[in-house]
């Protein structure tokens, strides 16, 4: 199978979010291949899972805080199609490669944006 390419994004602060979502590709059986920082808000993290524990790193994403893209959505799902047309266990058994781009936002709010605006003046 080909490289899955997924964008994600959190408003979470990143030593929070990270230890709870690579313990939770671990727990559904993900192999972290290698985590990298992109910038200073955005990291990568590639990993490996076998296509019959798609379903749990879908889930194990979400359940960790992060949001998905549409297009991320639309991929993990066409994964889990895919996972539950298949019959044969060597066919359950294909690794599927994942870079997962995650985004770290910052929580804007209308008075955050009153504030910028007043030290401009």
């Amino acid at each position: 199978m080909q490289l899955l390419d997924i964008q994600s994004f959190s408003y979470e602060e990143r030593h929070g979010l990270l230890p709870n979502l690579t313990a939770a590709l671990a727990d559904c059986g993900g192999w972290v291949l290698c985590r990298r920082t992109l910038s200073p808000s955005t990291m990568e993290i590639r990993l490996e899972i076998q296509l019959r524990s798609i379903v749990d790193l879908y889930g194990s994403i979400v359940s960790s805080g992060l949001e998905l893209t549409r297009a991320g959505h639309l991929a993990l799902t066409d994964l889990c199609t895919c996972r539950k047309n298949l019959a044969t266990a060597a066919e359950l058994g294909q690794v599927v490669t994942i870079r997962l781009e995650i985004s770290f936002l910052e929580d804007v709010t209308l008075q955050s944006l009153l504030m910028i605006g007043t030290t401009l003046a």
